[in-house]
């Protein structure tokens, strides 16, 4: 397909190139054109032809596109408030190609339609109100009804209740790494401010407040299934941005304030794995890095490790350095009771210190 793509690029640039020649031509007054035209009939006639075939082409490309690329799309949310904002994306997207299918169609029939012709004259409108209205109406109420419908969405994502059970997590940034923080057993974090930061303690909690002796600092995420919650961001350095694709999440996290951002977890990392969506998309990325390793091992260079299970990851989606493409942190959610097991290996912050001591 890249080659066949390739050729069209090659053809539609000479077709360009002849066209600029004529173009010339017409420019130095060597052309014999007809009364009251800028071009020849046959020029019209090619080029109302030539804006025929563009339009298929353009509605092959896309419905290409959209059958070849479709196996990189996102499988269903994995929490609770995605369905919405899944819903909401693909509303936009349904209207955006209703309209862009009729306004193409449009444009290029109208243009082989009305192709200049000897004989012909265009009818010049100094204006006309009702077509004005029309395409005035339509799009301002259509944008409305979307821009309302998003703004519900939005506040029904972002204006959460808090459960009586809701968990508390801190996200911490720092170039280029992510630590995450758990309240422990008051579900109350400590104050915590980068000035503290100093050896072992890492986000800096405050050493003098209570709250924060039994914080969990960890470098791996692990969420409860079915269970609410509660992220509070913060940045050491620059900003950054929480993105967590799977779960239809992402907040910016802004040096010096705290941001914050609430779902619920619906499907574990062992659930996932299961599914026929994500066990397909594994086999192509094995097979793709087998090939890769075989490249390195020509060059000489190491072999890639074998990556043959998903998991869900924390990624920034802001630009903040030259490796910010590797700030990833390991997500992993799993039952309450394979969760409340792994906390309780987790060392707390008031251990910590005490042991640094």
């Amino acid at each position: 397909m890249t080659v066949f793509l390739v050729l069209i690029v090659i053809i539609l640039f000479a077709v360009a190139i002849l066209q600029m020649s004529k173009i010339y031509k017409l420019s130095k007054g060597s052309a014999t054109v007809e009364d009251g035209e800028v071009a020849t009939g046959k020029d019209n006639r090619i080029n109302a032809k030539l804006f025929l075939m563009f339009m298929v082409f353009l509605y092959f490309l896309m419905i290409y596109c959209f059958w070849h690329y479709s196996k990189f799309y996102l499988p269903e949310a994995s929490s609770a408030h995605g369905g919405k904002y899944d819903t909401l994306m693909f509303v936009s997207i349904g209207l955006i190609m209703v309209v862009q299918v009729i306004t193409q169609f449009l444009l290029h029939y109208f243009a082989y339609k009305y192709k200049g012709e000897k004989g012909k004259k265009a009818l010049f409108y100094a204006d006309n109100d009702k077509l004005e209205f029309i395409w005035t109406i339509i799009p301002v109420i259509v944008l409305a009804g979307l821009i309302i419908y998003g703004l519900f969405t939005w506040s029904d994502i972002m204006n959460f209740d808090e459960n009586e059970d809701a968990m508390v997590v801190e996200l911490y940034a720092q170039r280029f790494n992510w630590r995450a923080r758990y309240s422990g057993d008051d579900n109350i974090l400590g104050n915590a401010n980068v000035r503290f930061v100093d050896g072992p303690n890492v986000v800096g909690i405050d050493a003098s407040d209570d709250d924060g002796q039994d914080d969990i600092v960890t470098q791996e995420l692990h969420l409860p299934v079915g269970r609410q919650v509660i992220f509070k961001l913060r940045s050491q350095d620059v900003l950054h941005s929480a993105y967590m694709p799977h779960f239809r999440a992402q907040m910016n996290v802004v040096p010096g304030m705290i941001t914050q951002f609430s779902f619920t977890p619906t499907v574990t990392t062992e659930e996932i794995r299961e599914t026929d969506y994500m066990q397909e998309k594994m086999r192509r990325i094995q097979k793709i890095r087998k090939e890769k390793s075989k490249e390195l091992v020509a060059a000489g260079d190491v072999a890639l490790d074998d990556y043959d299970e998903f998991d869900y990851y924390l990624l920034c989606n802001k630009i903040c350095g030259a490796s910010h493409y590797n700030m990833q942190m390991k997500i992993v959610v799993e039952t309450e009771e394979e969760f409340n097991e792994w906390l309780a290996t987790q060392q707390t912050f008031g251990d910590s210190m005490k042991a640094e001591q």
